[in-house]
C-alpha cells in the first residue's frame, strides 16, 4: 500500500473496522506521518455473465455503475444510492451460489430497485434494458408503472389506517 501523499510504501494500520461488506482501515505513513483511510473487498469467486447472444463475458461491477449512472443522470439520486444498489446486486447474484448468471436476471435485479429509487431512472433503464421497438410499448411500460405506483400508495393508505 503506498501513501496516497508521498508514494512511499511503508505505512502501519492505525485502526480497523467493518464496514458493511468492506474492511476499513486507518492507515499512518512512516514516511511523511499522514494519515489516510483505505477500504478493502473479500475477493468474490469469478462470476460469468450469460449475454442474450449467448456470449459469456465476465461480471464487471464499473459496467453495471456505469448503466445506472447513465440511468440516474440528471436526477436527484446520490451516488452513494447507486454504489449501495450495485453492492447488493453484486451480493445477490454471488448469493444465488452460481457460477453463471444470465443478464436477463441482472436487468430484472436492477429495474426492481430503480422502480422504487426513481421514476424517471426507471423508465431510462427500462427502454435500453427491454429495447422498445415504438412509442406505444414504452407508453404501455410507463402507464403499468404508474399504475403499480398508485396500487402501492393505496396499500400504504390502508396499512396506515389499519385496514
Amino acid at each position: 500500500m503506498q501513501c496516497p501523499f508521498c508514494g512511499k510504501p511503508n505505512n502501519k494500520v492505525i485502526d480497523t473496522r467493518e464496514a458493511d461488506e468492506n474492511i476499513r482501515r486507518r492507515r499512518q505513513c512512516l514516511n511523511c506521518n499522514k494519515r489516510y483511510t483505505t477500504y478493502e473487498r473479500i475477493a468474490q469467486t469469478g462470476l460469468m455473465v450469460i449475454k442474450q447472444d449467448a456470449r459469456r463475458e465476465a461480471f464487471d461491477r464499473q459496467k453495471l455503475m456505469g448503466g445506472l449512472i447513465k440511468a440516474c443522470a440528471k436526477r436527484p439520486v446520490p451516488m452513494e444510492a447507486i454504489e449501495t444498489m450495485v453492492d447488493e446486486i453484486e451480493l445477490e447474484l454471488h448469493t444465488l451460489g452460481k457460477p453463471e448468471v444470465d443478464s436477463q436476471k441482472i436487468g430484472q435485479l436492477v429495474m426492481a430497485r430503480l422502480r422504487v429509487l426513481d421514476d424517471v431512472a426507471y423508465v431510462r433503464f427500462a427502454s435500453v434494458y427491454r429495447r422498445f421497438a415504438d412509442l406505444d410499448s414504452l407508453a404501455n411500460e410507463i402507464q403499468r408503472l404508474k399504475e403499480r405506483k398508485q396500487r402501492e400508495a393505496e396499500e400504504r393508505l390502508q396499512v396506515r389506517m389499519g385496514i
